[in-house]
This record gives structure tokens, sequence and C-alpha cells, in this order.
């Protein structure tokens, strides 16, 4: 079978490549299971499957009481077991999995390349992280998560140095965020989809105003140099621009920019240009199946660049899958992509498309990203639960 599996065509891959991902990995700490002691796949009695490794971590050393980190239901190490459908898989695909993604970290790149400095976070200090912002006066990086706080702040040195956001249903609560920004005079601005709603927060975490009932499902959040926010609605296929008085914590204007978009989720300003590039995530007719498409409209939303999934495979050769968009100095549209689990550079938006991958190694699945004044580049990695710090090797 494992044989069989390498030498077919390419939906056979596609297939093997699914498995991988969706059973053959740990979805804690995002290993791949194994017959190893530490990687063995164990099934909690909830049903849910973690390696015993995660077991081990997650826990109390005397009582061995854990909680699921998927369903939160409460369990002891000892009554866990292993399960037996994952490893006949992975005696069953054998050679046609790829190699493990440790020796993709290990392999060097390219002279000029962004390679890896350091990273901070991991699992417990964030949890399923879905987006990533800079403090453009302080240089701290403010992250929302599936945690307790929903918001972190980190000091450049990677230390938490700030939290804020209580989990719960209190309008001054963050349910579920999907995205954060900071503001030009450090508020925090975050997308809330459990009511639907964008809530700004001061730096030091109070509350200055919650905007409810204008969006079907706020996603992406973007500040622009004006000091506006920009707000992507993924239901209702729109851009918006609020007008924002944060310091008295009033809504002075809201503006529709675009009406016509199909599900948009990311969305990033240019400081140098004022151009706005937003990620659609259209369904292909007939299937579940998700694509993505960059946008780039001029700072009079004219439309200036397009590139899709089908355009970006003429140039790379494997099947692209967006999850965040950003600027570079230059102007550069910098998307992530979780398929390959990859930076690329599509270059300038009246240049599209162009494509130049910059980080090829270390990342599981990238979710956020952002540049740095001293242009290193910061890259949330929802799988590792962890922002990676990425400069440019000139050696």
């Amino acid at each position: 079978m494992g044989a069989e599996a390498s030498g077919g065509g390419p939906a056979l891959r596609d297939l093997v490549r699914e498995a991988e991902i969706s059973l053959l990995e740990c979805k804690v700490c995002f290993e791949r299971f194994g017959h190893r002691q530490q990687r063995r796949p164990r099934n909690l009695p909830c049903g849910h499957v973690v390696c015993l490794a995660c077991v081990a971590a997650l826990a109390h050393p005397r009582t061995l009481a854990l909680e699921c980190p998927f369903c939160r239901r409460a369990c002891r190490g000892c009554d866990t077991s292993d399960c037996l459908p994952v490893l006949h898989l992975l005696e069953l695909l054998g050679s046609a999995l790829r190699p493990a993604p440790a020796a993709n970290r290990a392999a060097p790149s390219s002279p000029g390349a962004f390679t890896c400095h350091h990273a901070f976070g991991g699992w417990g200090t964030l949890v399923n992280p879905t987006g990533l912002a800079l403090c453009p006066k302080t240089g701290r990086v403010v992250v929302v998560h599936d945690g307790k706080r929903r918001v972190k702040i980190f000091d450049s040195g990677g230390g938490c140095a700030h939290q804020f956001g209580e989990k719960g249903d209190a309008a001054q609560d963050i349910r579920y965020p999907l995205d954060v920004t900071v503001t030009n005079d450090c508020h925090v601005v975050v997308t809330d989809a459990g009511d639907r709603s964008i809530k700004v927060f001061d730096f030091f975490g109070q509350i200055k105003l919650v905007i409810g009932g204008q969006f079907s499902l706020p996603w992406g959040v973007e500040t622009t140099p004006q000091n506006g926010v920009l707000v992507t609605d993924a239901e209702a296929g729109s851009l918006h621009l609020l007008e924002v008085d944060f310091p008295e914590g009033v809504l002075r204007r809201t503006e529709r920019l675009q009406a016509d978009l199909c599900h948009p989720r990311g969305v990033a300003v240019s400081w140098l240009t004022g151009a706005i590039a937003v990620l659609e995530h259209p369904r292909a007719l007939g299937s579940g199946a998700c694509g993505t498409t960059v946008k780039v409209f001029s700072a009079s939303m004219q439309l200036i660049g397009q590139v899709d999934a089908f355009g970006l495979s003429l140039f790379f050769p494997s099947k692209i899958t967006a999850s965040a968009v950003t600027f570079d100095h230059q102007g550069n549209v910098i998307v992530a992509d979780t398929c390959s689990q990859a930076v690329l550079c599509l270059g300038k938006p009246e240049e599209f498309p162009g494509l130049k991958p910059i980080i090829t190694h270390g990342l599981s699945h990238p979710v956020a990203l952002t540049f740095t004044k001293e242009n290193s580049l910061l890259v949330l990695d929802s799988a590792a639960h962890s922002v990676k710090v990425y400069k440019v090797d000139w050696g």
C-alpha cells in the first residue's frame, strides 16, 4: 500500500496528505503520531485522540487528573488507551507519508531568505491563537487566542507583559476573537465572532467601546495610517471603514467601502501607498472546497491587482491557500500559505502575479503576519501556539 500510494496520481497524493494532516497529527503539539512511546496515539474517554507525550504533559503529576484540551471533559491519564485505528493507518500508509516536520526544520535556508531567530508563546501561554498585531508606539506584540484571558501583550523579549479580555458572555468580555489590531494611539481593537461585534480597549485592558448590531460576521481588522479601522464582514461580503474617537469611546462614522466581496477575511493596509489588500475565500460550486483570492485596491478603492489560487498554481508547484496577508515596507504583498506551510511574496499589486517564497521551513499553520519597523517579520503559527520572529539572513 505504501509503495502504491507514493507512486499514485495527484488525487491519491492529495488523499494521503489530507489523512496526514487530519488524522495522523496530534492536535495539541502538532507532531505526527508514531509507534515510539512518546508519540503513540492515545484515546481519551471523550473520544478525542492526543499523543502520549501530551497526555503526560497535561496530567497532574500526583493525581493524573487532566482535562481534554478540546471538549474540556475531565478524566485521568490512566484512563487512556492506544488508538488502534490510527496505529493501523500509520502502518498502511507507510512510506507514502512525507518526512517528519523536524527534518524540514533542520533544512538550511538559502542566502538572503528569512530565517527564524527566536519564538515565544507556546502551548499554555497561547492556546489556538488567531490574530496578531504590533503596537506602533511601544513595539509590543498583541495576540488574541482561546485562553481564559483572550488578549495577551508581549514585550520585545517575548515575555508576557499584560493580558485582559475575560472569556465570558458580558458585553465587555470576549467570546471568540478572530483578529486584532492596535491603533496609532495604542487602543486594541478585536473582532469577536461570538456576539458579532467590534470591541475597543485601551492598552491596559479597559473597555472603551462595543460596536454591535452592524455586522453579520466581523473577521479581519486593520488600522489605517489615518487611524481609521478597516473591518471585513465575512458573511455580508463587505469591507467597512470605521472612524472612532478612541479616547472618548465614540463611533463617529461607518463607511462601507466594498459590498461585493466573496467571504472576505484577512485585510491589510500599505503604509507606503495606502493600498488595501483583502483575502477572499470563495467556495467552489457543488463542493465544500474553499480556495483563496487576493484582491488589492488603491487608496481610492480602485481594483489594482487580483490573483486567485489557479493563477498562483502556474508559478508554484503545490496548491496555495492564503491564510493571512500583509505588506512589506516596499509595498509588496506578502501572504501566508497553510498548504505549503510557507510565506510567499506576491510582488507589487501592479505586477501581479509574481511569486517568491521567503519562508519555506519551520512553520506548521501560519495564520497572521506583520512587519516590525526593523523589518523583522512576525508570523503567528497557530499549530505551534507561538509567535516566530524572522529576519533577513544576508549571509
